[in-house]
C-alpha cells in the first residue's frame, strides 16, 4: 500500500470496520488508523451486546431508521457468517397501570418506525414465559436479541483485511488537514507517520468531536456539543432466572435498569447513568460497588426475588452523548454538505443503537461519499 489511499478511516470500534469493510469491497484502499492495540476497546466492547428492534427512537429519526435497517442486515450477516448471536426477544414491563400507557405510546411510535411485530402480554401471559417477573403488562418484542459483538467484529475486520484494507494499530491521530485533493494526516506513537487520502472518515467513538477539532479546514462551529455519560452493570451470581432480555417501562434519560443475557446465559443488569468529568480518554471504568443499592431498588420493581448480596460488580461503559444532559439527540452523520469539506464524513454521538445499526450506517457513510 502506498503513503497516499482512497480513504482513511479513524476508528477500528465496530462503526470503523463496517465502514472499512464496505469501502474495500467497493475496490477502494482504505486503511484504518486505531490509537489502542486491538480492535474495538471503546464502546464497541462496553456495551449490552443486544441487537435492537428500533422501538424507542424518534420517528425518521437517523437513529430509527439505521436500527431497523441495521437489524435486518445485522441478522442476515451473523447467520451467513457463522457469528454466534441469538433472537431471544424482550420484553418491556409495566409494573404499574400508568406504566401501560407508556407501553402504548412505545408501541405506537415502534409501529411508526416500521417495527410492526411488538404486541401486548397480560400479567398472567408474562408469567407463563418469565415466572419471576412481576408486572400488570408487557410488550413482546420478538426480533430484539444478543450478538458476540467481539466475533462481530472479527468478522469486519476479516472481510476488510480480504478486500485489502490495512489496520495501523498504535497510531493516535495528532492533527488532520484538508488540503487540495484529500487530506494530510499525521500519526504518533512509537512509529509517527504522515498518510494523505482522498477521503477521511472520521469514526473515533469517544473521541470523534476531538478528533473533529484537529481536523485544519473544518469548521470548529460544525461540531456539535456534547458530554459523556457512564453506564456501570452487576452480574447477577447463581443461576440465570430469565430466558428473554427484561427492560423496564423507559425513564427519563434512558431505558431504566434491564435485564440482559450473554450467550453464556450470564444474566447482567444495567447500564445506570452515571455522569462523567472527563473530557477524553483515558477514561475510568471502574464500577463502584456501592452502586448496587440503586440497582436493587429498581430491579426489584419487576424483580422482587432479587436476594440481597446476588449482585456483582461486571463493567462498565462511556457513551458519547450529543447535546445537553436529557436531550433526545440523534446520531450524526455529517458529509460535505453540512460541513463543507469535501470527502470528509464525520460520526458524532455513534452510541446506542450504533452496533445494531453497523451495517446501516456504514452504506451511509458510502452513499455520502458516492455523492
Amino acid at each position: 500500500m502506498s503513503d497516499r489511499v482512497d480513504c482513511a478511516v479513524i476508528g477500528a470500534g465496530v462503526i470503523g470496520l463496517a465502514v472499512a469493510r464496505k469501502l474495500a469491497q467497493a475496490g477502494s484502499e482504505v486503511i484504518v488508523i486505531e490509537a489502542e492495540a486491538g480492535i474495538g476497546t471503546g464502546t464497541s466492547s462496553r456495551n449490552s451486546e443486544v441487537i435492537h428492534a428500533g422501538i424507542y427512537y424518534r420517528v425518521s429519526s437517523l437513529k430509527a431508521r439505521l436500527c431497523v435497517a441495521g437489524k435486518l442486515a445485522l441478522y442476515d450477516y451473523c447467520q451467513s457468517h457463522n457469528v454466534p448471536h441469538r433472537q431471544i426477544g424482550k420484553l418491556i414491563v409495566a409494573v404499574t397501570e400508568p406504566e401501560l400507557e407508556t407501553l402504548a405510546r412505545i408501541r405506537d411510535k415502534a409501529t411508526a418506525n416500521g417495527v410492526t411485530d411488538l404486541t401486548f402480554l397480560s400479567a398472567a401471559e408474562v408469567k407463563m414465559i418469565e415466572p419471576e417477573i412481576a408486572c400488570v403488562g408487557a410488550l413482546f418484542s420478538p426480533s430484539t436479541g444478543i450478538v458476540d459483538s467481539h466475533q462481530l467484529m472479527l468478522a469486519y475486520r476479516g472481510e476488510a483485511e480480504a478486500a485489502g484494507a490495512m489496520i495501523a494499530f498504535m497510531s493516535p491521530v495528532g492533527e488532520a488537514a484538508a488540503e487540495a485533493g484529500g487530506f494530510r494526516i499525521e500519526t504518533g506513537g512509537a512509529a509517527p507517520a504522515t498518510l494523505n487520502s482522498r477521503w477521511l472518515i472520521n469514526a473515533a467513538g469517544l473521541q470523534a468531536r476531538e478528533i473533529g477539532a484537529r481536523i485544519r479546514g473544518l469548521d470548529p462551529a460544525s461540531i456539535p456539543p456534547g458530554y459523556f455519560l457512564k453506564g456501570n452493570y452487576f452480574t447477577l451470581s447463581g443461576r440465570p432466572p430469565f430466558r428473554h432480555l427484561i427492560y423496564p417501562a423507559p425513564v427519563v434519560g434512558g431505558l431504566g435498569t434491564h435485564v440482559t443475557l450473554d450467550l453464556g446465559g450470564q444474566v447482567r443488569f444495567g447500564p445506570d447513568t452515571e455522569p462523567v468529568a472527563e473530557t477524553s480518554a483515558p477514561f475510568d471504568y471502574a464500577v463502584d460497588p456501592a452502586r448496587a443499592e440503586s440497582f436493587y431498588a429498581a430491579i426489584r420493581r419487576y424483580y422482587p426475588a432479587l436476594k440481597d448480596g446476588s449482585l456483582d460488580p461486571g463493567y462498565a461503559g462511556i457513551r458519547p452523548k450529543l447535546g445537553r444532559p436529557g436531550e433526545d439527540a440523534d446520531f450524526i452523520i455529517q458529509g460535505p454538505t453540512a460541513h463543507g469539506v469535501p470527502g470528509l464524513v464525520n460520526l458524532y454521538g455513534i452510541e446506542s443503537p450504533g452496533l445494531t445499526a453497523s451495517l446501516a450506517v456504514a452504506d451511509a457513510v458510502a452513499a455520502l461519499l458516492q455523492n
